[in-house]
């Protein structure tokens, strides 16, 4: 038909069938529940997909003469629209299969046996469909779910937990996503791990940090490596992260200098005053190296602290001592 100048009746011939059979399985599918929906779906996906295939093998010749002279969209990829258009937005399906989709990703996450093969095939459907179709029919609303969920369990956890177990269920669900996120979208995967780092360790960090008997300064004084080093590595993954570590260390250091040299039985003794500063500071560059991993950031600021306090504080001292 091509040859003899038919290739618009061709192409218009095309759409108008496609349409038709694209209707038909829309229709087909709006009977179907629950996993049988979902199950339905795929395989309705997989053989229009296979048939879309074969039949742009069939119309090759149209594909290289007359699609592009006339600027038309390419069998395949007219094949991809008119699914999108006539299945995914149809008014009957377009909804259900976002919500069930979700319902069946959520059962996983709590527990529940699902096909993960199924999940995998019908988002990667949607990604064949275009990024922004993934997007807007999964992506977006499950990342929404996912941040409120971890927000509850943030605040769950902040309300029953110590600050050292807390940390502990955020390393937890961490690990936990990099395992699920495998019948997902590989791009999907640093948007789940944002939303975690947000909800559970950039919005409550001051709670913790704060958090009585149990917050940062409670690990300083007691050496807890472990548990500031844990600390650290999480912290260091949100926005002011390590600002919120300095902040805190840098504060505690002053109250704890400001303590040492109001102590008049100190102040009577300089030497026992410097080591006694030392001794600190010994303390503190043990935690930095432990802890932080020698971070830069924190072990300048603690440097520039502490060679401020030893001259001011030594200097004070002698002064006394002369007088």
């Amino acid at each position: 038909m091509v040859l003899y100048n038919f290739g618009e009746k061709l192409y218009s011939g095309l759409v108008t069938t496609m349409t038709s059979h694209l209707r038909e399985i829309a229709r087909s599918l709006e009977d179907t529940q629950g996993i049988s929906f979902l199950e339905e779906f795929n395989t309705k996906w997989n053989d229009y997909n296979k048939s879309l295939a074969f039949l742009r093998d069939i119309l090759r010749y149209m594909e290289r003469t007359y699609i592009p002279s006339t600027k038309k969209t390419p069998v395949y990829e007219l094949g991809l629209n008119l699914w999108r258009e006539n299945v995914i937005y149809s008014n009957q399906i377009r909804t259900r299969l976002s919500n069930t989709l979700l319902e069946f990703v959520f059962k996983e996450r709590a527990g529940e046996d699902v096909n993960r093969e199924l999940i995998r095939n019908v988002t990667k459907m949607l990604i064949d469909l275009g990024p922004s179709v993934y997007e807007q029919e999964f992506e977006t609303p499950f990342l929404q779910v996912l941040a409120e969920s971890y927000k509850a369990e943030s605040e769950k956890y902040i309300e029953c937990c110590d600050c050292e177990d807390y940390l502990k269920k955020v390393e937890r669900c961490l690990t936990e996503e990099t395992d699920r996120i495998h019948y997902l979208d590989p791009k999907t995967e640093k948007k789940i791990i944002n939303a975690i780092e947000k909800e559970m360790i950039e919005n409550p960090m001051l709670r913790l940090i704060n958090m009585e008997n149990s917050g940062f300064v409670n690990m300083l004084c007691g050496n807890k490596y472990e548990d500031l080093e844990r600390m650290y590595n999480l912290f260091r993954r949100v926005p002011d992260g390590l600002l919120k570590i300095q902040e805190a260390m840098i504060s505690h250091i002053r109250v704890s200098v400001d303590k040492l040299v109001t102590d008049p039985k100190r102040l009577e003794d300089p030497v026992e005053f410097l080591q006694r500063l030392l001794d600190d500071k010994d303390k503190y560059d043990k935690i930095i190296n432990m802890a932080f991993s020698n971070d830069k950031f924190l072990r300048n600021a603690f440097n520039s602290l502490f060679e401020f306090f030893t001259n001011l504080k030594l200097e004070k001292a002698l002064k006394l001592e002369a007088f």
